[in-house]
């Protein structure tokens, strides 16, 4: 899967499932305050995640990603 289309599935999924507009989803917006996340729903677009794409996002590396960024290079690179 190429990056691009990796961030566009992303975007996709996260958009639908948490009821927000596609264009707030930018590279440089912070994931919590973009998708208005506690710490419950943060869990859940995990869990989310590393089911869609197949992979394991620890929980001791969840600081390390604070923008949607973060998530997609963190994400690619595990793929």
């Amino acid at each position: 899967m190429e990056k691009n289309e990796m961030i566009e599935k992303m975007v996709s999924i996260l958009a639908s499932e948490f009821e927000v507009e596609e264009s707030v989803i930018t590279p440089e917006a912070n994931i919590k305050e973009t998708m208005h996340l506690d710490s419950l729903s943060l869990v859940d677009m995990v869990g989310m995640v590393q089911e869609e794409f197949g992979v394991t996002i620890p929980n001791a590396d969840l600081p390390s990603i604070k923008t949607f960024a973060d998530l997609y290079n963190y994400v690619y690179s595990r793929l």
